[in-house]
């Protein structure tokens, strides 16, 4: 696998629609967790795919929160970590899939 790219990129949600602002490790919509297929290695915005990822699962792993995505379009599944700010969405996600 190449090695993390950091791109700094401000989106809107294609789910919710919210304006997120990037800092340059942002991959998902901070209130609905969606993020978007455009990465083959982290950071390197290769996916042709482009599709909606949903949330569809989490994960707590030494300390360290992470979010389950599942592309709409083309199945792929990927992890990503979720900041501290994060968590209570990460706790709703959860508490939907139960």
């Amino acid at each position: 696998m190449r090695k993390f790219q950091r791109t700094i990129e401000n989106f809107l949600c294609e789910h919710c629609g919210r304006a997120v602002t990037g800092n340059g490790y942002t991959n998902h919509c901070p209130d609905c967790l969606y993020s978007k297929h455009v990465d083959i290695a982290p950071g390197d915005r290769a996916a042709e795919c482009g599709g909606l990822m949903r949330p569809v699962g989490s994960e707590l792993r030494a300390g360290d929160y992470f979010v389950q995505h599942e592309c709409l379009r083309c199945g792929f599944r990927r992890k990503n970590r979720v900041s501290p700010g994060e968590i209570s969405a990460l706790i709703r996600l959860t508490r939907s899939l139960m």
